[in-house]
């Protein structure tokens, strides 16, 4: 088999199909994942050892490679001829090689995006703490591009992105951007993060908060009039909040409490919902720190705080059961679909 011809094919299908993530590994045919469904490609023939060796060699600079061998598993980025970039984990299962391959969509405007006009307004922000969080695969990084690409278009800025691997790769305009990725350019997010301290930077997107050291300086940072972007892999709002503050020891918890309640700007959480049409369309919930919000961070009320998303309309908030009502409404999703995503099915129905 010539392994590169295979990767090129495999890779053209996942973006000729319109597809989000690409896996191969020895012993059965590749799958693409298409509008959240896994596609098996059965006309391909199962995948050997030999084949998973030399498509890793293709997607692995040496350093990598080295990395892989030693521990096992490794996070790595790919760029396919200039067309696309891919985003890949290679890992051992039983003893054989596995890849899991995912497409990182082009940066586009927000408003392509679907996202809310107020997204626009928080990346324009000078300085605050913004994480946009939800399961693996929901459009999370995505929404922080497009945020990125909207400083740089609009203001003159130093950005710097700390990520593992980095995925969208930015052409400067207005602004000028130094991306950073862990294992090739620094040792580790905590350490990029310090350092950045030193770099005289505006704004910095942490690709993801990994351990409270990380979660620490970030905080800090958006208290030192930075705008800091980041992700969690979160459900919603108010858990995010908690698995902040819990992350840190009890006997420092308190002090979290207040930095976040100061520094926080807001919380975007959002869920890709396959479309009636074909694709998938975002839905969102958005929490805004306002007084309110700030005070039940510090008070420890924290359970409170959907309560206030949902009545928070005129303040800019977005609850999620009314952001899938809407998508209803104009007829982009089906109500099923709705009940599926809704993180509170009870609440749904009330507003029925």
């Amino acid at each position: 088999m010539d392994h590169q011809k295979t990767l090129e094919e495999l890779i053209q299908t996942v973006i000729r199909q319109g597809g989000s993530d690409l896996h191969i590994g020895v012993g059965r045919v590749p799958a693409i994942r298409l509008n959240g469904e896994l596609i098996f490609l059965m006309k391909h023939p199962k995948l050997t050892k030999e084949d998973m060796t030399g498509m890793l060699s293709l997607l692995l600079d040496k350093k990598r490679l080295d990395k892989f061998m030693s521990s096992q598993e490794v996070d790595f980025s790919y760029d396919f001829q200039g067309q696309a970039r891919l985003r890949g984990n290679a890992f051992f299962q039983q003893g054989v090689i596995s890849i899991a391959l995912r497409l990182v969509p082009k940066v586009r405007p927000l408003e392509e995006l679907n996202l809310p006009a107020i997204i626009a307004d928080l990346a324009c922000k000078k300085q605050g703490f913004f994480l946009c969080v939800g399961p693996v695969g929901q459009g999370k990084s995505t929404t922080l591009a497009a945020m990125i690409n909207l400083i740089n278009d609009e203001q003159a800025r130093h950005i710097v992105t700390i990520e593992d691997p980095v995925e969208h790769v930015y052409t400067p305009n207005k602004s000028m951007i130094d991306q950073r990725e862990v294992g090739i350019d620094t040792e580790d997010f905590h350490i990029a993060l310090k350092s950045a301290f030193r770099e005289d930077m505006n704004v910095i997107m942490i690709g993801e908060m990994r351990n409270p050291e990380t979660i620490a300086a970030a905080v800090t940072a958006a208290e030192t009039g930075h705008l800091v972007l980041s992700t969690l892999h979160t459900n919603n709002a108010s858990q995010t909040v908690d698995r902040i503050i819990d992350s840190f020891p009890g006997n420092q918890q308190d002090q979290i409490r207040i930095q976040l309640a100061s520094s926080l700007l807001g919380i975007f959480s959002q869920r890709l919902v396959p479309r009636i049409a074909g694709g998938l369309i975002p839905a969102y919930e958005l929490l805004l720190n306002t007084s309110a919000v700030s005070n039940l961070i510090r008070e420890k009320r924290t359970h409170e705080i959907d309560v206030i998303i949902e009545t928070g309309t005129e303040s800019g908030m977005i609850d999620l059961n009314r952001s899938l009502l809407e998508l209803v409404r104009t007829g982009e999703i089906t109500m099923e679909s709705a009940y599926q995503f809704s993180l509170n099915p009870k609440a749904l129905e009330r507003l029925l």
